[in-house]
């Protein structure tokens, strides 16, 4: 099994340089430093990943196929559109009207693919083994893995000397990738997760990737049936390690944390862009003494109005 190592996210991080945004660091008066990815292309991380997926593996005639809960569809038909490739997303009956709206606005081919991610995800990829496009995979594919590293990367030079960074998780292509990077040292990561969807939590107690529950307020965005299993290597072997803590936060806590982004910065972050942010404003992860502490929010795509 081959997963990206840092040289790969270096790799990564050159090949898309000019696709994507460097996304800033907000820091807010209680001294919480923020990393806006939800400023990102197509408002959220996922078009690392996908430019990256689209530009190593060259792109066929057939075009790009991927399932999403609706960021990661939103990122490949933005980068297929910039790439001048046609995009087929599949995505579950649960996709919010914004996602799909955001995802047919970028002009790819929507469809709803089964009730669940996992449904849509089987019907993606018969679709792809018939046609010939090329599979972007949401979190499962080392080029996306790859991709998604570079936010470590790319933190690491805008904030050196923090100890500690907040993630939020679904099927961990975000979380994989950064592990892979941080591999060789730096900061630990606190795997957030809603309580509805724990997937790495559960995988990290069996000890493998297993199906998890999925359901609650983050699930369109976070609600993976079973983490990759490309990732959980790089997250177990940084968890036997001490340097990955899971947490598990309630929803209540992710609409709280909604709100604070919108009351201290005016920022409209989804659910699951700030499931991380909720483990520390609720107290389910507390800091230890002298921890220099980041926070990725990673996603806006939301409908501005359930917010505030």
């Amino acid at each position: 099994m081959s997963f990206p190592d840092r040289a790969a996210i270096a790799a990564a991080h050159q090949r898309i340089a000019g696709d994507i945004r460097r996304t800033p660091i907000l820091r807010l008066r209680d001294g919480l430093e923020l990393k806006l990815e939800l400023l990102q292309v197509s408002g959220s991380f996922k078009p690392r990943g996908a430019f990256n997926r689209m530009r190593a593996a060259g792109l066929p005639g057939a075009g790009v196929i991927a399932a999403s809960g609706g960021n990661h569809g939103a990122a490949v038909a933005f980068a297929a559109r910039a790439l001048g490739a046609r995009a087929e997303i599949f995505v579950p009956e649960l996709a919010s009207p914004a996602k799909r709206a955001l995802i047919e606005g970028l002009g790819a081919r929507l469809i709803v693919g089964g009730a669940t991610y996992d449904e849509a995800r089987q019907a993606s990829e018969a679709r792809a083994a018939g046609t010939g496009a090329l599979l972007v995979h949401a979190y499962d594919q080392a080029e996306v893995l790859a991709g998604q590293g570079t936010v470590a990367r790319e933190w690491a030079e805008q904030s050196p000397g923090l100890t500690h960074l907040l993630v939020a998780v679904g099927g961990g292509g975000l979380i994989g990738g950064m592990a892979a990077w941080l591999r060789e040292g730096g900061p630990s990561l606190v795997a957030v997760e809603p309580e509805g969807c724990p997937c790495l939590s559960v995988a990290l107690r069996e000890g493998r990737p297993v199906p998890a529950p999925v359901g609650g307020l983050a699930a369109d965005s976070l609600g993976a049936r079973q983490v990759g299993a490309l990732m959980f290597p790089l997250a177990a072997g940084l968890h036997a390690e001490g340097r990955l803590e899971p947490v598990l936060v309630p929803d209540g806590a992710i609409r709280a944390a909604q709100r604070h982004l919108w009351a201290e910065a005016r920022l409209v972050a989804e659910p699951g862009g700030a499931a991380a942010l909720a483990a520390l404003l609720s107290g389910r992860w507390v800091p230890p003494e002298g921890a220099r502490v980041g926070v990725l929010v990673c996603g806006a795509n939301t409908d501005p109005g359930t917010v505030g």
